[in-house]
């Protein structure tokens, strides 16, 4: 870190302090001193320095071996130089990997030099499609025979193979593969790794193999079979920790869903796991992956469920929710009805926001599901404990009444909080029902002598606002009275809809001429010189 702030002569000392002590007899010495060396030598210095960091690579002592192995790869990706010289150790790198190791005790600590070695091997052959290929032939074989110990050794084989593979399968062009292995020969070689290692006794390698084909493009159905039969054993463990990361790697995978329908037994299993987790997880993929069949008994599962979770995890439910209300509309009413449910419970005021926007894109996305869906969300402002959440939804429900047959049935809903509620949600209320009788000549008469009744208000605001509306709707229907149409001179029912040029229409329903800026910067300048806008 001080190098950059040092005189260059000093720079030369400390450096020849580091080689002896990267030369010398203690064995944590010569770790750091390599670990620090290749932070400030450049690649002319790396010529004179590179017997002593081979022979480290070598050495029987694991931390100078793994230090000298991991320096290795960082001066690989410093420069060109560099890597140029790294490549000239590749001997030594693989004399590394073919060691045996002779007890378990000494197995385990080598699994670390041997994943940076692997690695360092797999950054030197990056560049040489053919050799790296070799690598996979080589290393492959030796996984068969069990010659390749370190397990980290071998996922980050798995990678290199997921990797070359997924080049491959890109360019196809998003088209769907049918058997990968009569791609090429190549493709038959990494896929086959990939699968062998399916049956490995480590159960991290046997995951990393299973997420690695399922993160491949293109792949087909069957193609995932055996990959999704790992998934599904390991849903089935005991230890949480192989539970959570195949329920974590399915929820990602979802856009397969005849491919993790494989495994959906176990993720019903996981349902009542206790870790929430793992829960959330099994439930979401359900809902993304489940078939039409399968809602009502998920939902039915999942009101039993949804109150004992945090709220964080029930909001992930309800884009769940979503998704699988716009792939199955027919299911609609029991996918509202749940979220209808859910508004009745307690919850924050982020948690009740989101169940109302679910709704909301429901109702935006599925039309038919508007009219029970408004209806829900006028009970909800019945009994909501905040006042900015009830004045949001108030507005929703006047913007969302011209997609529902008979919006009379919702005024009585709206016109209730004006006495039973605070002063701005009344106020909300008199302008929800001002954009109602905008919007349905029809009802004018009708919400006109309710608006009168608000005229007493305690609130200014709500005074100023129903007067407005008054006045306005009044001109409206002497400009434009409505007459109801005579059903026999018409066939098709006639709209409910305000003439053009009609002055409730224009001042409620279309947009302002001007933005909000720029009228306030109006009246600033008004204000400051009434007499130059005259």
């Amino acid at each position: 870190d001080l190098q950059p702030l040092c005189d260059p002569n000093d720079v030369i000392i400390v450096t020849s302090c580091l080689i002896r002590d990267m030369t010398g007899d203690v064995n944590l010495y010569r770790a750091n001193a390599i670990r620090v060396l290749v932070n400030i030598i450049d690649s002319a210095m790396l010529g004179s320095i590179e017997r002593y960091i081979k022979q480290a690579i070598v050495d029987n002592d694991f931390a100078v071996s793994n230090a000298a192995l991991v320096s290795a790869c960082h001066l690989f990706e410093q420069s060109s130089d560099n890597a140029a010289i790294v490549r000239r150790w590749i001997g030594e790198v693989q004399e590394v990997l073919m060691k045996q190791s002779a007890s378990s005790q000494e197995a385990s600590a080598k699994d670390m030099v041997h994943a940076n070695a692997m690695r360092l091997l797999c950054q030197m052959k990056s560049h040489d499609r053919l050799g790296m290929a070799k690598l996979v032939q080589k290393f492959s074989g030796l996984v068969a025979g069990e010659s390749l110990q370190s397990p980290l050794a071998i996922i980050t084989l798995l990678r290199l193979c997921g990797r070359l593979l997924s080049e491959e399968l890109s360019k196809e062009h998003d088209m769907m593969v049918g058997d990968v292995r009569d791609m090429s020969s190549l493709c038959k070689l990494y896929f086959d790794f990939l699968e062998s290692s399916l049956d490995h006794s480590v159960t991290m390698i046997r995951y990393e193999a299973a997420r690695t084909i399922c993160s491949l493009p293109n792949l087909g159905t069957h193609n995932l079979s055996k990959s999704m039969e790992c998934f599904r054993k390991m849903l089935l463990s005991p230890k949480p920790a192989e539970r959570f990361s195949a329920v974590k790697t399915l929820s990602e995978v979802t856009c397969q869903p005849r491919a993790v329908a494989l495994c959906n037994d176990g993720l019903e299993h996981c349902i009542d796991d206790e870790n929430k987790q793992i829960a959330t997880f099994a439930i979401t993929t359900l809902l993304k992956t489940g078939g039409e069949s399968t809602i009502d008994r998920i939902l039915g599962n999942l009101s039993s469920w949804f109150s004992t979770i945090q709220e964080e995890y029930k909001i992930i439910m309800l884009e769940s929710l979503q998704e699988l209300c716009l792939k199955y509309p027919k299911k609609h009413r029991a996918i509202v009805v749940f979220l209808a449910l859910t508004l009745r419970e307690e919850g924050g005021f982020k948690y009740k926001h989101a169940v109302v926007e679910a709704i909301v894109s429901l109702i935006k996305q599925v039309p038919e599901s508007a009219a029970s869906s408004l209806f829900h969300l006028c009970e909800f402002i019945d009994d909501c404990e905040y006042t900015m959440l009830s004045t949001h939804t108030i507005h929703i429900i006047a913007d969302l009444l011209p997609m529902v047959e008979y919006p009379s049935r919702y005024i009585r809903f709206i016109y209730n909080r004006v006495f039973l509620e605070n002063a701005p949600i009344r106020a909300a209320a008199i302008a929800a029902l001002s954009k109602i009788a905008a919007c349905f000549p029809s009802l004018r008469v009708s919400i006109v002598s309710l608006l009168k009744q608000t005229l007493t208000d305690d609130d200014d605001e709500t005074r100023d606002r129903a007067c407005v509306a008054l006045a306005v709707l009044q001109e409206a229907m002497a400009l434009n009275p409505y007459e109801p149409p005579v059903v026999e001179e018409y066939e098709d029912i006639v709209p409910d809809a305000p003439v053009d040029g009609d002055l409730a229409a224009w001042i409620y329903l279309l947009p302002p001429p001007m933005s909000f800026a720029k009228l306030e910067r109006s009246i600033n300048a008004y204000a400051s010189t009434p007499g130059a806008m005259e």
